[in-house]
């Protein structure tokens, strides 16, 4: 089978069982090198929690790998890692012990173009109470994102969005630099 990049976003705002935030995201890391073999990781960033007053800080981080896997598997193993790190789901868009989104799979748009689309037009009130039912890639907000985006250049800067025809850095980049502002590297 011929294997895809998989980009994956990371971050925590909460103690887990592993420790702090960036102690949880180290773990994290090692969690995913356990399920995916060999896995690139970009620099760790303490970003503000979004919305604005959602939480405390995050510690953010973007990892890449290859697999064969299908997108819902690897979906299923990361809410597993998760489950490992305490992650709840009570609250959209609160803290939490660890996140982990899948951002990407090579060039796939799922679960087809036409569902992407609504999703990725979906007005900011909106996405703030609907949530997909169904996996939708790449995510439909990572370019509006730049606690995702900065990490992703680290690892993945010439990866090219398949809807919207732009590298990472290409979309980083669209966002300005005030959107970055605060985001700080940590290592």
């Amino acid at each position: 089978m011929n294997s895809e990049i998989v980009l994956i976003a990371m971050g925590s705002n909460a103690t887990s069982p592993f420790g702090g935030p960036q102690a949880t995201v180290l773990a994290a890391v090692d969690a995913l090198r356990d399920q995916f073999g060999e896995v690139q990781v970009s620099n760790l960033y303490q970003t503000p929690a979004f919305p604005v007053g959602s939480g405390p800080d995050f510690v953010n981080a973007a990892c890449a790998l290859r697999s064969a896997l299908s997108a819902e598997e690897i979906l299923r193993r990361l809410h597993g890692i998760e489950a490992e790190f305490d992650r709840k789901r009570d609250k959209r868009w609160s803290a939490r012990t660890l996140d982990l989104d899948l951002i990407a799979c090579g060039n796939a748009l799922l679960p087809n173009r036409a569902v992407f689309q609504s999703w990725f037009d979906l007005p900011l009130s909106l996405q703030m109470n609907k949530a997909p039912d169904e996996l939708i890639v790449p995510h439909p907000r990572m370019q509006d994102r730049a606690f995702v985006l900065v990490p992703l250049a680290d690892i993945a800067p010439n990866w090219v969005h398949p809807f919207l025809q732009k590298t990472t850095t290409d979309l980083l980049i669209s966002l300005g630099p005030a959107a970055s502002a605060e985001i700080t590297p940590l290592n």
